[in-house]
This record gives structure tokens, C-alpha cells and sequence, in this order.
């Protein structure tokens, strides 16, 4: 299967701002995609950066090989942002500059319908990122059990009909296994009343489709490791930025950013910190950074997006 893998990238100035390249800077982009951003740190850096591009999807690692072919300082590596630090080692990386983490589903993976990730198209449900192995949506929707399909739907997905959704995924698939986006898609009408249908903002589907998504790919139970990880790979000084889609992942990166910032667990009274953990991170920007109104007029996909950047002590713990 050939796909295009080229998309606008979300909140490519602020990153720019916040990741601080410089000239001969060496960088990680943990989630390549089409290599959007990829290319505007290289030109960034006046094409003299070390950059080393992370995606486990194949399409998106050969795609943004041949955007990149100009620049010498680019490698691509195939795997999982979750293994970056084993991968950036093996790959000879030193320590980095700045990383960036574009989480999510990527716009050439929505679009193109044989992937299976949107509920605009009929298609087979598959959703891996990596499609070289491991479990598709169909597996998972045809196996688990309503419990665990209810706390999928709930956890992942935010979706208060999580228990009906998951009951009425349990009826439709012991008449005819789930195959295709559209089987799904039926078992969601059904379970939501029409009436909830008719007032939402959005379509009913893309909780549940969100939440079996981040199930399949594992999306977000390594998330806060990883980050751990990236950071440990930053020189002093070094930047993490990352974009987030949904609340759930924001959650993860704001919780653990303020964790690396402020690390003690000694009692708010002890009059001197006697655990000994010191700041590792210092939070940038005040926050979350959103795009512009002009970005989401042009790209309404980046409507949920939210950047947070952090930068690595110079002392270190």
C-alpha cells in the first residue's frame, strides 16, 4: 500500500519558538510523521542540525526519508518513541538539544481510509500504527470482554455511554464479527439515544473511536516513561516540547513536567528538604501554549492541539 504522507504541521512556529534551535544542534523528533517539523528544525538550524526521526508507522518513516534527503544531519529510525532512549543510542545519538513529541494520529493516517482510524469511511478496522504485527481494532473489539471494553471506552475515550457501547458492541459482534469502521460506527448509534445524538457537537463515534485507538497503539500507559527517558537524553539546558490532542495525554505531560520540576515529597512544613530529589525541569511558556485563530481557520484539526515546552537544568540532580 502507498500512501502520501504530507500534512500541514500543528503549531510549527511555537515550536520553533519554544524547542530554541540553534546551528549544530543535535534534536529527536520522537513522532516523525511526514517530517513537517522535521524540516523546518533542519532549515531552522541553517541545515547544520543532527536530527534523529522516531515513527513506528513504515509509511511515514519512508516519506519523510525522501522529504529529508537533502540534509545529511537527518536519520530516520523506525521503532516506537517509547524505546527512544534505547533506540537514540543504539542509533550513536549524543545528548540532545531539544526533542518534540507530536502525539496522536497523524493527518495522512485520518485520511487515508484504508487504515481504518476515521468514522467518515468505510474501511477495515484496523488502527495499528505499526501495521508490521500486533492486535488491529477488529481483534480487540471481537476478544475483550464487556468489562473491559466498558473501561476502554470510559478511560480512553471519556465517553459517558461507555457501558451501553460496550454492551451493544457485545450483541452486534456475537451476530456478525466486527470487520470494518462502519460496524463500529452502527454499534455506537445504537447504544447512544437518539435524542443525546440530535445535541452533540461532533460525531457520536469519535470517543469510542479514540479510546480503541489509544487501546490498540498502547498510546498512553508508557507516556510518562517515555518522557522520563527523553529528558534523562537532554544535555543542560536542552528543551522538550509537546503537542498534545486530547485531555487525557495533556494531562500525563502537565502532571509529569511538574513533577521533574518539583520532585521533593518531603511534608510542606519540613523546614529543609531532606529527600534529597532536586528540579530537573523548569516549565516554559506559563503553560499550555494553543494555536493561533488564524492556524485553526486554516487547519481545524488543530483546533484541540495544545503545546508544552520544559527545559532541562543546568544542575543537575
Amino acid at each position: 500500500m502507498t500512501m502520501e504522507f504530507r500534512h500541514e504541521p500543528v503549531l510549527l512556529q511555537e515550536v520553533l519558538q519554544w524547542m530554541n534551535v540553534r546551528e549544530n544542534g543535535i534534536y529527536c523528533d520522537g513522532t516523525l510523521g511526514g517530517g513537517g517539523h522535521s524540516e523546518a528544525i533542519m532549515k531552522a538550524s541553517g541545515g547544520t542540525a543532527r536530527l534523529y526521526g522516531i515513527d513506528r508507522d513504515e509509511h511515514a518513516v519512508r516519506a519523510a526519508s525522501e522529504r529529508l534527503k537533502d540534509y545529511p544531519g537527518f536519520t530516520a529510525i523506525r521503532g516506537n518513541f517509547h524505546d527512544a532512549k534505547k533506540l537514540l543510542e543504539e542509533a550513536g545519538a549524543g545528548p540532545l538539544d531539544g526533542v518534540l513529541l507530536d502525539l496522536g494520529v497523524s493527518s495522512p493516517q485520518l485520511d487515508h481510509a484504508e487504515r481504518g482510524f476515521s468514522y467518515h469511511e468505510n474501511a477495515p478496522l484496523d488502527m495499528r500504527m505499526d501495521q508490521s504485527g500486533g492486535m488491529t481494532a477488529a481483534d480487540l473489539l471481537n476478544t475483550a470482554d464487556e468489562r473491559e471494553l466498558t473501561e476502554i471506552i470510559r478511560d480512553f475515550g471519556e465517553e459517558k455511554w461507555a457501558a451501553r457501547i460496550a454492551r451493544m458492541i457485545c450483541e452486534h459482534r456475537a451476530e456478525k464479527p466486527f470487520e470494518t469502521t462502519f460496524d463500529l460506527v452502527r454499534a455506537v448509534d445504537a447504544a447512544i439515544p437518539k435524542a443525546v445524538r440530535r445535541k452533540e457537537d461532533g460525531h457520536p463515534a469519535r470517543r469510542t473511536f479514540q479510546a480503541v485507538r489509544i487501546a490498540v497503539n498502547d498510546e498512553l500507559n508508557p507516556l510518562e516513561q517515555a518522557l522520563k527517558d527523553l529528558t534523562d537524553c537532554l544535555k543542560p539546558g536542552g528543551r522538550i516540547c509537546v503537542i498534545t490532542f486530547h485531555s487525557l495525554e495533556d494531562r500525563i505531560v502537565k502532571r509529569c513536567f511538574r513533577t521533574l520540576e518539583n520532585p521533593c515529597i518531603c511534608p510542606p512544613k519540613a523546614p529543609v528538604c531532606t529527600c534529597g530529589r532536586k528540579p530537573v525541569l523548569k516549565v516554559l511558556a506559563g503553560g499550555a501554549v494553543a494555536p493561533t485563530a488564524e492556524e485553526i481557520s486554516g487547519n481545524p484539526r488543530s483546533r484541540s492541539a495544545k503545546l508544552r515546552a520544559a527545559e532541562k537544568r543546568k544542575t543537575e540532580a
